[in-house]
């Protein structure tokens, strides 16, 4: 594999009410969902690995810390950005930030694991 620290991805949207924590009952407020915006978080990390992973193998999420800090409001765009900052084996464990007009909205770590697709989703019920 090719896959080596510094890598980087980028992941953009705009928010619209299907977005929202109400929407998707993580809460009762307008404003961007925390599982909406982590997995903005999980693309930018998709996107860092893309054309890195051999064919036949992919990463699949394994461990979230992530702090929600701030609102984003339906229309305003958030963009989260991924680094890899390290590799232990097939671990993979990202550094990851969302931002939006008006600063940093969310940040923290997202671990991925290096899986052969096969096997994996033999296993899926």
């Amino acid at each position: 594999m090719s896959i080596e620290t510094g890598l980087t991805g980028r992941a953009t949207l705009r928010v619209t009410q299907a977005d929202t924590a109400a929407t998707l009952r993580s809460g009762d407020v307008p404003v961007l969902a925390t599982p909406r915006l982590v997995g903005l978080c999980e693309e930018a990390c998709v996107q860092a690995l893309r054309g890195e992973v051999p064919p036949g193998l992919t990463t699949v999420g394994i461990r979230v810390q992530f702090d929600h800090l701030a609102p984003t409001g339906v229309g305003r765009e958030v963009t989260a950005e991924a680094t890899l900052e390290r590799i232990e084996g097939r671990r993979l464990t990202f550094t990851v930030a969302a931002n939006d007009v008006g600063g940093l909205v969310g940040a923290g770590k997202l671990n991925r694991v290096v899986v052969e697709v096969e096997p994996f989703l033999k296993k899926a019920h």
